[in-house]
This record gives C-alpha cells, structure tokens and sequence, in this order.
C-alpha cells in the first residue's frame, strides 16, 4: 500500500505563535511544475491590526535591549539560517529560481544578516553627534528607534529582500509587521520557523502573507505604523503615501519598476538603518 504523504500546512508567524488568518482563508501555493505546495493563509485587515498590536507590546522591551545583546541575537538567526539553508533554498526554488541561484540568494540573505549584527553596537556612535555650540552648554544628539513599521516585501528574491528590509529595522530597536511576497510567501513561512526558535522575542518580527491589494490600503492608514517601508508600484505608492500622510508617517519605499539588485553592496548599510531612527538633541548647562 502506498504511503500517503502528509502536507505542510503552513501558516504565519505573529507575536511570537504561528496562526492561521482570522478570517480562515487560504489560497493554493504551487512550484513552477504546476504541483500543490500547501495552503498558505491570506491575511486579513484585522491579522494586520492583530500584528501590529503584538509589534506594540513587544517593542518596548526589544527597544530597551542592549546593542550588544541585539547584535548577538542577530547572529544568532543567521547561524539557524546556516544550518537551514538547504530547506531555504528549497523553498526559495518553488518560485522557479535554478537550484545555484536558490543557494546564493540564502547564502546572500545569512551575509546580510551578519552584515547587519557588526553595525548593532556601532551605528549609534556613527550617526549620533556632540554637537559644538557658542554658549555654556553641551549639545549632543542621540538615536532612538520610532517604534512600529510596516514593511512590503517585493516578489523578487523573496527571502533575500524580506531580510534586507526586516533586520537594519530590528536592530535599532523598531518592530515590524511584514507583508511578504505575494507569489512567493514560503521563504518567509520558513523564516518565521527560525524566528520562533531564535532568541528574537515574538511580536518583534510579525510576518504576513495574502494578497497586497486587499493589506496595503490599511498599512497607509493604520495609526499605529510610524513608519512604511518596502517596494510597491505606482498605484500602490499613491495609495500608501496619501492614507499616510494622515497618521504623518515616514515613507521610505523603493519602485517596483525599477529592477533591485538585493545581492549588491548598495541593498545594504548604514542608510538602511538609519531610514527607521528619529534623532533626539539634547542640551544640559555645563557644571550643573
């Protein structure tokens, strides 16, 4: 008698549990031969609101963490990523990727992960001043994280894009909800996995998947998002800076017609880091 397989059933990973979408939906994820995957859950507005509420309550403490304990916990989900990366590239691969370029885009994504834990315990002293001044005072300016952002992940390299919006936003201190790919959401089921069992606190990484039309209208409204980041086409741009201008949020989002290279130095750095901080300068008399 054959064996009868036993399916994946994935499902997205918020505030730090994997559940399924509020309203129970699904749709059908298939590889490039045309054969069933499992069915992923189509987020909702309310998931939305659900994950930003477990952001919130999260990113308090996250915040309070130190550089150094965040760096290390950075570090941490690349060595898990290492130890996954043939399950990585797998999935990787559904969305018709070759098996070298699969490989080379987790390779690329546990690099840039690194890359990021060596600036936790140095951006500060970077981007942070002593500002010099005529008068009896010491100005200095430091950075704070802004708190709950909203990031749209891209089809293309949808694991490699996923980490290079997520991690330079974390390590300041922010949470994040984010939509990943619509085409290729299992890269980031997988990675919801190795958050889970990282040392990342739940609720500071929330992961959503569905479909971007139905999601994107409430990223640009919610009034809890300090900030949206990510990819996004001409309409859904106008979308998201018009209903953010309401709550005034900061906009940060690369053209999806413009083609990204997320393997090059330039989808990497300090200004990634810094698009997700808000500077505080403080003056104090000298001698009192």
């Amino acid at each position: 008698m054959a064996r009868l397989i036993i399916t994946k059933t994935p499902k997205v990973y918020v505030g730090g549990a994997f559940i399924r979408s509020e309203s129970g939906r699904t749709f059908a994820l298939k590889d490039r031969r045309g054969a069933f995957v499992g069915h992923v859950p189509q987020c909702t507005r309310k998931d939305l609101r659900n994950a930003v509420e477990a952001a919130a309550k999260a990113g308090a403490s996250w915040a309070r963490r130190t550089a150094y304990n965040r760096g290390q916990i950075l570090y941490r989900l690349a060595e898990m990523m290492e130890a996954r990366s043939a399950e990585l590239a797998e999935a990787v691969g559904l969305g018709g990727a070759t098996p070298r370029a699969a490989r080379d885009e987790v390779s690329a994504a546990v690099d840039r992960i690194v890359h990021y834990a060596g600036w936790a315990d140095k951006f500060e002293q970077v981007l942070g001043n002593v500002n010099p001044v005529s008068g009896p005072f010491f100005n200095f300016t430091v950075t704070e994280p802004m708190g709950v952002i909203g990031l749209i992940a891209p089809d293309d390299a949808p694991l490699l894009a996923l980490v290079s919006l997520i991690v330079p936003t974390i390590l300041s201190g922010n949470a994040v909800v984010a939509l990943a790919s619509e085409t290729q959401p299992y890269p980031s089921i997988l990675l919801g996995e190795m958050l889970a069992t990282s040392d990342l606190p739940g609720g500071v990484v929330n992961l959503l998947t569905g479909f971007r039309r139905e999601i994107i209208p409430t990223f640009a409204t919610h009034q809890h998002l300090r900030g949206i980041g990510g990819v996004a086409g001409p309409e859904e741009r106008k979308v998201l800076e018009t209903g953010a201008a309401a709550s005034i949020k900061r906009v940060k989002l690369l053209r999806a017609e413009e083609r990204i290279n997320w393997a090059s130095e330039a989808a990497q750095g300090l200004q990634s880091i810094r698009d997700w901080l808000e500077f505080k300068t403080t003056w104090h008399p000298i001698g009192a």
